[in-house]
């Protein structure tokens, strides 16, 4: 007999594909900065994972998969923000997946240390 399919913590059931780095669950609040038809719209919400390659978060506002972005992250273990560009990989609802786009060795450092934090717990 199969064993049961593993489901994510919202119900989902999780998707077979292996990620380059694992997710860590972490609840920050973050922001999030489109730029359309010329204006900056910004979004607010929680964090709900992350790896050194992106992040997963929950939101207000409606953006598009796709839409390259400024996020802007209180990360434990750094004095400043991350801010960083991203682009979204996936939306379900009000749920979005981002991946960090162009990481400078500071920023990629201060994820390691906080993934690496986060994998001790």
């Amino acid at each position: 007999m199969a064993a049961p399919a593993k489901k994510l913590a919202h119900g989902a059931p999780a998707k077979k594909h292996s990620r380059r780095y694992p997710r860590f669950y972490i609840d920050l609040r973050m922001k999030v900065r489109a730029f359309r038809n010329g204006e900056f719209l910004t979004c607010w919400g929680r964090s709900t994972e992350i790896g050194e390659d992106g992040i997963g978060a929950t939101l207000t506002g409606d953006l598009e998969a796709g839409e390259i972005v400024s996020l802007e992250i209180p990360l434990p273990l750094t004095t400043y923000p991350l801010k960083i560009r991203g682009v979204i990989r996936y939306r379900h609802g009000q749920r979005y997946g981002f991946e960090f786009l162009i990481i400078n060795d500071a920023q990629r450092e201060s994820l390691r240390r906080v993934c690496e934090m986060l994998s001790d717990k």
